[in-house]
């Protein structure tokens, strides 16, 4: 496997995981305790971060 494909594949991973996690946020987000809100919150910035920086490897390689 290439290293872009790799790239891809895990940014597609990547991809899926921030929008359960931002759809648990959404959906559950008032009925959960607010430090395990402001974790999960916190997990869904981390893995944007994570994501725009994956986006930023990708595009260097081709």
């Amino acid at each position: 496997m290439t290293m872009q494909n790799e790239l891809n594949t895990i940014t597609s991973t990547m991809t899926e995981l921030s929008t359960r996690i931002t759809a648990l946020v959404e959906a559950e987000g008032k009925s959960m305790a607010s430090e395990v809100y402001t974790e999960l919150v916190a997990a869904e910035r981390t893995v944007g971060a994570l994501l725009r920086r994956l986006n930023r490897v990708a595009s260097r390689i081709n």
